[in-house]
């Protein structure tokens, strides 16, 4: 990319004519400028007018009026791509602006070059607005090359320029390592999940931000709890708006998980975000053991009063709680919740909810009736009686077909619980077809289907209790994922004695002095020591040792002997014979060297009987033989 200057700007035109005409203009003056030489500007303004000039544009003439101040704004003047170069000449130069807000222009990503080569020469401006100026994926590019090299940005707005999710891994590898910009704007683009992915590991490196805007960006499911991970082990951020994202109860929960371990958040916006009661639950345990987020902002969410009552209990119960102000406009409230907001006020005299008016009412659901059919059942079944005996009276014949009149007569006489509504419930369902006869055999065929429908219903709540923890726990697991790929290898404390999450060896990995190094080494190892397996040195394990070897064993090496030997050893008295204790390898030459391996040594000496047994059973046998060949005979 060239300097910027105004001879650049003569050559890159494309307009050779007007070119030509505006230098012929310029030639006939009364001062004869020499075509070689370039052409000199005193001021920013006499820059300005040369630069736009030449590329064609027309000044801007708020910017001539406003030379000197500290604040630029051009907003909404459609500069476009040239009238942004023409702008950058005029500002190398500039020591005065210091907040350019050039949003709604049409720059493109020409013009993003631009400033850009701009911003390499001028360090005085440190706040940059280029929002809604459609950048795309190749101003992405230009900007995170700015970032990367950046010492003077330290708020830059971007929002609404059509970023996608390759871009947000460019912000992410160019703000990893970012410590001066401190506000970052990304609103309105689409990063969806695995923009939420990068911008979690953005979050977990960078050390500098302190305000960061990605309302608008679609970062739902996966996305949304990346995010959350990499927010978990941020240090630096206070503000944070994620409204309009869609996390739902997914992004609530791992939010929640966020705010344990964060203690840099101050202020949350998490408006028009999907959220219900079951997500507020969720994101209160959190807040139980948050205490520096101060504002909260849960508007047009899907909660009612019982979310409200949640949040504010949580404020009442919690002494180390540092929030003040919770939002939820759109929530309608009842007198219960007033209360107790009154009581926690008392408490907590800082704390403020702003609510949408008292008017709101508690879903509860209405008790539900239990079935007639099935108070009958359990009433015959507790007085151990039969339909028909409970029905004689009125059903002489015994066809168990009834009168209307005289079945509604007979259960209201009884002591059967059930009411006016219910009786007729159960005539309308033994009387579908409105005969005025009370056909009462379908209640001896109910028993069945409500034993079916009760073992339904039981399926149900446990395959939907099953999903609920199945998606909890994936959601958990993405979570730890997210955090253990997001956490920085320096962020990792060892303490002395503490273990390591991440290590799944057999020891734990702690701060410890070489001894116990070379103790937990030694007890890692196999049976054999580095002197056993040498040529020279040959130390069978004994297995029927002293019990003071036993004791300062550890337990791996322990678990390498033979257990069943040792404690065959006790029930064996007998003493060994001689030349079990005192055969050598080469005593006898007629012996096999194959049986006196290491293996068969120590059985022979710990278990001397096993030598006489193969000789009594052949015995045994030969005797079975014998007596066999006596019958046949």
């Amino acid at each position: 990319m060239s300097n910027l200057s105004i001879e650049s700007l003569c050559l890159a035109d494309n307009d050779t004519s007007s070119c030509a005409e505006d230098r012929e203009e310029w030639c006939d003056t009364d001062l004869e400028v020499d075509e070689k030489k370039p052409i000199e500007v005193t001021s920013t303004a006499e820059l300005y007018l040369q630069s736009c000039r030449l590329a064609g544009v027309v000044p801007v003439s708020y910017f001539l009026r406003n030379l000197g101040a500290s604040t630029m704004n051009l907003n909404h003047h459609s500069l476009g791509p040239l009238g942004g170069k023409a702008l950058a000449i005029a500002l190398v130069t500039d020591m005065h602006i210091t907040n350019l807000e050039l949003a709604d222009n049409y720059l493109l990503a020409e013009g993003a070059k631009y400033l850009v080569e701009m911003l390499k020469a001028n360090f005085t401006i440190h706040r940059l607005d280029l929002s809604n100026n459609h950048l795309q994926s190749e101003g992405a590019e230009c900007i995170a090359k700015l970032l990367h090299n950046n010492i003077s940005i330290k708020s830059i707005k971007l929002s609404g320029n059509g970023f996608i999710e390759d871009d947000a891994k460019r912000f992410a590898d160019a703000l990893a390592n970012n410590y001066r910009v401190k506000e970052l704007d990304l609103s309105h683009n689409q990063f969806c999940r695995r923009g939420g992915e990068h911008l979690g590991q953005m979050l977990a490196n960078n050390e500098g931000l302190e305000e960061l805007d990605l309302s608008w960006n679609h970062l739902r499911m996966k996305g949304a709890v990346a995010f959350c991970a990499g927010l978990k082990v941020n240090v630096t951020l206070k503000r944070l708006d994620i409204s309009w994202n869609g996390f739902g109860n997914e992004g609530a929960l791992a939010l929640g998980e966020a705010l344990k371990f964060n203690n840099s958040l101050v202020h949350l916006n998490l408006s028009h975000n999907r959220i219900t009661n079951e997500g507020v639950d969720m994101l209160c345990k959190g807040l139980e053991a948050n205490d520096t987020l101060r504002v909260l902002m849960l508007a047009y969410n899907a909660l009612t009063v019982e979310g409200a009552m949640a949040l504010v209990t949580v404020v009442k119960n919690t002494a180390k709680t540092a929030l003040e102000e919770v939002n939820i406009s759109n929530v309608l409230v009842n007198e219960n919740f007033v209360q107790l907001l009154e009581l926690t006020c008392h408490e907590h005299p800082s704390f403020d909810v702003q609510y949408g008016g008292v008017g709101g009412f508690m879903a509860k659901k209405p008790p539900k009736r239990p079935d007639p059919m099935k108070v009958i059942q359990d009433y015959l079944d507790v007085r151990k009686l039969r339909l028909w005996d409970f029905f004689r009276k009125i059903d002489k014949d015994g066809t168990m077909r009834v009168p209307v009149s005289d079945f509604r007569k007979a259960v209201q006489q009884s002591n059967i619980p059930l009411d006016r509504r219910q009786i007729e419930e159960l005539i309308q369902r033994l009387d579908r077809e409105r005969t005025g006869m009370v056909d009462y055999r379908g209640l001896a065929d109910t028993r069945k289907q409500m034993m079916r429908d009760h073992r339904r219903q039981l399926r149900n709540v446990e395959s939907r209790q099953k999903k609920e923890k199945q998606k909890s726990d994936r959601i958990l697991k993405t979570f730890q994922s997210a955090v253990d790929a997001n956490t920085p290898s320096s962020s990792l404390v060892i303490s002395p004695g503490g273990v390591k999450e991440e290590f799944s060896g057999p020891q734990p990995f702690s701060a410890t002095p070489l001894s116990s190094w070379h103790h937990i080494v030694m007890s890692n190892s196999s049976r054999y020591s580095v002197m056993n397996l040498s040529s020279e040195h040959v130390h069978l394990p004994m297995l029927g040792g002293s019990t003071q070897l036993r004791q300062t064993g550890s337990p791996t090496m322990r678990s390498f002997s033979q257990p069943n030997l040792l404690d065959d050893t006790s029930r064996y008295s007998k003493p060994k014979p001689l030349s079990a204790r005192t055969m050598p390898y080469d005593s006898s030459p007629d012996v096999d060297r194959t049986k006196l391996s290491t293996s068969t040594n120590h059985l022979t000496r710990s278990r001397p009987a096993l030598i006489s047994k193969p000789t009594s059973s052949k015995s045994n046998t030969t005797k079975v033989k014998k007596k066999k060949t006596r019958k046949r005979v």
